[in-house]
């Protein structure tokens, strides 16, 4: 009587959980920031939302059929990266710009690469980086929160034709008798006017009228059951915030008249969101937990130089596309030495070390290698 045996690749110590699971749990997490959001910008939000979900979704479901990327609608990524796309663009932003950043995130993020679990970098960054070298002028338009009539009307830049300048905000806010409100975000208001914006207003985005994203305390109870669950490693957004408020806290204690505090960096822009659910990404960021503390720490780090020293008021998006880039190089550096080696020594290319406990192989996971990828490299004679 013959046995087979099979031989696989690490990990050996399995659960029951698979890609599609993890990618349903963080959706739903996603849904009361998304509840939110809609709440407080209305209907633009919500058509936002979909657009950019349904474009991503579109272009998903084109590439999986062409054969040039792995995966399947059924997995849910393509909704994550629709949702937090949306999250990170104005609520008033054109709806075409916002499908056009779709598409762009699954196919220069995602499809370019072969699929999902072979992406380099977050899809949903790749394409907000996009549309904001496209369309700076748009991109940096918000409006005020909590503005009336906001489920009974678009705002009027949302709806522009493509290829057509979206219609100027500021005449709509004055026709509204709301000409003291400016659309300046908080991180703009401090950057470019010197005016810091209360952090407790900041953390739960209730405030009237203020310029703000999705509500940072909302995104840290959905983060927290997202580690509680063990969909997340709680090293990542742990190193980037504490990093970013200790690099606030050292300027700020510094020259407390130029520095804003450290709580209004923390609560302010993007930061919560990116550190969470963007610089969390499970194909984009390192696997050993040396590594994660690093890889958080850099983003942290860069997020507040960008901020203070950059030309644009927000810089996680930014940070966290440097993280991704440095996510390989990471790895490499913090691989625990083998058993028996000095440190001195350079580790062993073969050198094992710990996963996340959650971690899913592309083997278990059924992930097969694309057909055909976009760039064609033809081996030289």
């Amino acid at each position: 009587m013959s046995t087979t045996i099979e031989i696989r690749s690490a990990p050996h110590i399995k659960t029951q959980r698979s890609v599609e699971q993890i990618m349903r749990n963080v959706v739903g997490s996603l849904l009361p920031v998304c509840a939110f959001f809609v709440y407080q910008y209305g209907l633009s939000a919500l058509a936002s939302l979909a657009v950019v979900t349904a474009a991503c979704l579109a272009t998903e479901r084109f590439f999986v059929k062409t054969g040039t990327q792995s995966g399947t609608l059924a997995d849910w990524s393509a909704v994550i990266t629709g949702l937090l796309l949306a999250l990170s663009l104005p609520p008033g932003f054109p709806l075409w710009m916002g499908a056009v950043a779709g598409i762009v995130a699954i196919a220069l993020g995602k499809a370019l690469f072969g699929g999902i679990g072979f992406n380099v970098f977050n899809p949903a960054l790749v394409g907000r980086a996009f549309v904001q070298a496209a369309f700076p002028v748009a991109i940096a338009t918000y409006t005020p929160s909590f503005l009336d009539g906001r489920f009974a009307s678009f705002v009027p830049s949302t709806l522009a034709w493509p290829l057509m300048m979206p219609a100027d905000t500021a005449a709509w806010l004055q026709s509204l008798h709301l000409d003291g409100i400016t659309g300046a975000t908080p991180l703009a208001k401090w950057k470019f006017e010197g005016v810091a914006a209360d952090p407790l207003q900041l953390l739960s985005s209730l405030s009237g009228h203020m310029a703000v994203g999705p509500s940072p305390l909302l995104i840290l109870v959905c983060g927290a059951y997202l580690a509680l669950r063990r969909y997340l490693d709680w090293r990542i957004p742990a190193a980037i915030l504490g990093s970013a408020g200790l690099t606030a806290f050292a300027l700020y204690a510094w020259n407390p008249v130029r520095f804003p505090d450290p709580f209004f960096m923390m609560f302010s822009g993007g930061l919560m969101l990116g550190a969470i659910y963007m610089a969390t990404d499970m194909a984009t960021s390192p696997v050993t937990p040396r590594g994660m503390w690093v890889y958080g720490g850099l983003i942290g780090v860069l997020t507040v130089l960008i901020r203070y020293y950059g030309g644009l008021p927000e810089g996680v998006m930014y940070a966290i596309l440097i993280g991704n880039a440095a996510s390989p190089l990471i790895e490499r550096f913090t691989q625990p030495r083998p058993f028996g080696k000095s440190g001195l020594l350079r580790p062993r290319r073969g050198a094992s070390y710990a996963l996340h406990p959650e971690y899913i192989s592309r083997e278990e996971a059924g992930a097969t290698t694309p057909k055909k990828r976009m760039p064609i490299n033809k081996p030289r004679k």
